[in-house]
């Protein structure tokens, strides 16, 4: 074996994500992964049961699974901050051009590592730490206690509640009680107690409001939070179960905070529009995702399409899309993955013959217009 191969094995012996596309075989996380540093060791409890899969959603997001092209500096400097992130238990901070898969590393993650479902978190000008750990209907739980009591009016025949049992209002022991009104956020999930830790998309961080990005430093240092409402009510009820964000799923919360077990695996993407606080950067491993190069368009086309761009034929359009991509989007500032998808979706449907080939290139070169708006009409007749 030469002495690069030996150099270069040796150099991954550390990992535990690859980025390879397929998932672990034969092993899984808890086997692999190390204990944390001590000043990030977590000891929440009781464990709650691992998150539910979700290959119909990562299949939509990264087609289906296949090996990807290997050995490339791009793809070594990304398992490397991920693994660092990883052994480490510190968020990824994942910037670069819109549409270069910075999301779609959250999947991979999760699909190579056996995480199940993401989840996500979609970041607006309007978003609030609160939001992201948990909501309470507070006037869901006001509503239909007036309702139960409306409903009891008949049977209090003196106004003043007296029919009630153990002297609560009328209809009140028939109300819901307050964990139902209450759903953890995806990063109030992410921070429940698991085994393993969740994957956990924050999409766009730097579309909020400048004070967010300081709000998590608290949450991502202690690894737990308070629930409000439920400390307030923890002399009565010491244990609450709430609904997670995970569909159909619920969590037991005790004495009104939740703390985590195992640190989250956190994907923060940023489109570069602003900076972010000192303190916040200082607690984040930072990734710059680069422009796809022609072998992993390839790897994405095949995974997506893979019978569309089948035969000699598709394969060539393919190939020749992908060429034309590169240089269509060095000129035009940079274009999204996606958009090169469409395009070769439409180019090996059958729907364009031979002899309407010019309506195809029309076509296309609307669909890769400038991602700041530029260029995306349709030239008339």
């Amino acid at each position: 074996m030469p002495d690069g191969a030996v150099r270069g094995a040796s150099d991954q012996r550390w990992w535990i994500y690859r980025g390879t596309g397929q998932p672990l075989y034969d092993t899984s996380l808890d086997e692999l992964l190390p204990p944390p540093p001590p000043w990030r060791r977590f000891t929440g409890g009781p464990v709650v049961d691992p998150p539910p899969a979700d290959d119909e959603e990562i299949e939509r997001r990264l087609g289906r699974v296949s090996a990807l092209s290997t050995g490339s500096d791009q793809l070594r400097r990304e398992a490397d901050m991920v693994n660092a992130a990883l052994l480490l238990r510190r968020p990824l901070l994942v910037t670069g051009r819109p549409g270069t898969g910075k999301s779609s590393l959250a999947y991979r993650i999760s699909r190579e590592l056996k995480l199940g479902r993401v989840l996500r978190w979609h970041i607006t000008s309007r978003t609030t730490l609160r939001s992201g750990l948990y909501e309470y209907d507070a006037i869901g739980r006001v509503q239909d206690s007036a309702a139960l009591r409306a409903a009891h009016r008949p049977y209090d025949t003196d106004g003043a509640g007296h029919g009630a049992p153990q002297g609560r209002t009328p209809g009140e022991e028939g109300l819901p009680g307050i964990g139902d009104y209450l759903q953890l956020g995806p990063l109030g999930t992410a921070l429940l107690p698991y085994e393993l830790p969740r994957v956990l998309l924050i999409d766009e961080l730097d579309k909020s409001d400048q004070d967010l990005a300081n709000d998590l430093l608290g949450v991502f240092e202690e690894g737990q939070y308070p629930v409000t409402e439920l400390v307030r009510a923890r002399r009565l009820h010491p244990r609450v179960t709430v609904m997670t964000d995970d569909p159909h799923r619920s969590a037991e919360i005790a004495d009104g905070v939740v703390k985590c077990r195992a640190f989250p695996i956190v994907v923060i993407t940023s489109n570069g529009e602003r900076e972010f606080p000192p303190a916040f950067l200082r607690r984040c491993l930072r990734l710059r995702m680069p422009d796809p190069d022609r072998s992993q368009l390839v790897d994405m086309i095949t995974a997506h399409l893979r019978e569309a761009a089948q035969g000699s034929a598709n394969s060539a359009r393919a190939g020749e899309l992908v060429d034309r991509f590169l240089r269509n989007s060095r000129e035009r500032g940079g274009l999204a993955v996606d958009q090169l998808l469409n395009a070769v979706f439409l180019a090996t449907s059958g729907r364009f013959p031979g002899e309407d080939e010019e309506s195809l290139e029309h076509l296309v070169d609307a669909l890769w217009h400038r991602l700041d708006g530029a260029g995306a009409e349709t030239r008339a007749g």
